[in-house]
């Protein structure tokens, strides 16, 4: 699965008195779904998934799914403490048609998790039984726990294991990464624009192709023997496999410029919860090899980036969108809302960010 470019970890909406409010999800994940976004992460951090009960949890990745486009790449986050309930959890968002799972890394019995073999062992087993392709989730300011390069690395050899959210905020990490897996070459299908191809797009071409429409591999009508640049189409999708390896998405929305340049492929940002479009210029530009550009874009947005995310974390997130089309709403206790002089602080830094 293609991951490349800017994907929104959305937020969870809630009434004030805490239940979930499926109308505002259905809302923002229209809205994201019209935007410029690869994709949608659905259970991240920044959707308080941790403060949400299993039942709830299975709620919104099924109220997310029926919202979202077919175009738009779907992540579940489904990662739990233990191997037996995150593969439960991702079995569930397979049958509802998600494209991948996002696994966060345990943390809880921390002198344990500091052992690589518990690390490897942990994510092994989830790859191995799952049903969908497995990104991890590293995020030390959250959990305590900050997986070594090595271990990633090591990790990135296994087949379903296809890439990490890397939220240190580490570059030289990043790098490292990125450098130490060049090897691995994977294939993933492609549209004619060099988009992902999701597994609802395929579903749909497929139920048009059986209604009279074209499944055939466009290589094969000369005669030559399908391949990697071959095209297949299918009801009128017209794919093709691209390679790929080890993808390395980052979350630190302050520094996407730099983590693109040394190689980066993509980011989930909570930034992009409230301004896709300022994130994606940042993309777009890098892409184009415009780097003036991307980093004008990044200066635009680095001091909102660091203060309402990493200084105000969900409850600025929530202010922002609010600010900006989308419903962020109260979050869930033990986290307060925004005092009033926060919420200007946040009025400031978003008053030229705008999507």
């Amino acid at each position: 699965m293609l991951l490349h470019g800017i994907f929104p970890p959305i937020t969870t909406p809630f009434y004030p008195d805490g239940s979930l409010y499926f109308k505002k999800l259905e809302h923002n994940v229209d809205r994201y779904s019209r935007s410029p976004v690869a994709g949608i992460v659905v259970q991240g951090s920044t959707g308080e998934a941790i403060l949400l009960s299993d039942q709830e949890r299975r709620d919104v990745l099924k109220a997310a799914r029926e919202a979202a486009t077919p175009d738009k790449v779907l992540i579940a986050g489904t990662g739990i403490e233990s191997a037996i309930e995150t593969l439960r959890l991702t079995e569930y968002a397979a049958t509802l048609g998600y494209d991948v799972a996002m696994v966060r890394t345990p943390h809880y019995y921390k002198g344990q998790m500091a052992k690589p073999e518990n690390m490897l062992a942990f994510y092994r087993t989830v790859a191995d039984r799952s049903p969908l392709p497995v990104i991890i989730y590293n995020f030390p300011q959250a959990t305590g726990y900050d997986i070594p390069a090595e271990v990633v690395i090591e990790l990135a050899e296994h087949p379903n294991l296809i890439g990490i959210k890397e939220s240190s905020g580490s570059i030289e990490k990043v790098q490292k990464m990125v450098e130490a897996t060049r090897h691995i070459k994977r294939a993933a299908a492609v549209t004619e624009v060099q988009a992902a191809v999701t597994g609802r797009m395929m579903q749909a071409a497929t139920a048009a192709s059986s209604n009279g429409g074209e499944m055939v591999p466009v290589g094969a009508i000369a005669g030559s023997k399908p391949s990697s640049s071959a095209v297949q189409v299918v009801g009128g999708l017209k794919t093709r496999q691209k390679e790929i390896g080890f993808q390395v998405l980052v979350g630190a929305a302050h520094k996407l410029e730099p983590s693109l340049q040394v190689g980066a492929v993509g980011a989930i940002l909570a930034f992009a919860c409230a301004a896709p479009t300022a994130c994606f210029e940042i993309y777009t530009a890098w892409k184009e090899n415009n780097l003036p550009v991307a980093r004008e874009k990044q200066e635009r947005i680095a001091e909102a980036a660091v203060k309402v995310v990493a200084e105000m974390s969900i409850p600025g997130v929530k202010h922002a969108m609010d600010l900006n089309g989308y419903y962020g709403g109260p979050v869930r206790l033990p986290l307060l809302s925004l005092t009033a002089d926060k919420k200007a602080e946040v009025e400031r830094l978003m008053a030229g960010i705008k999507n």
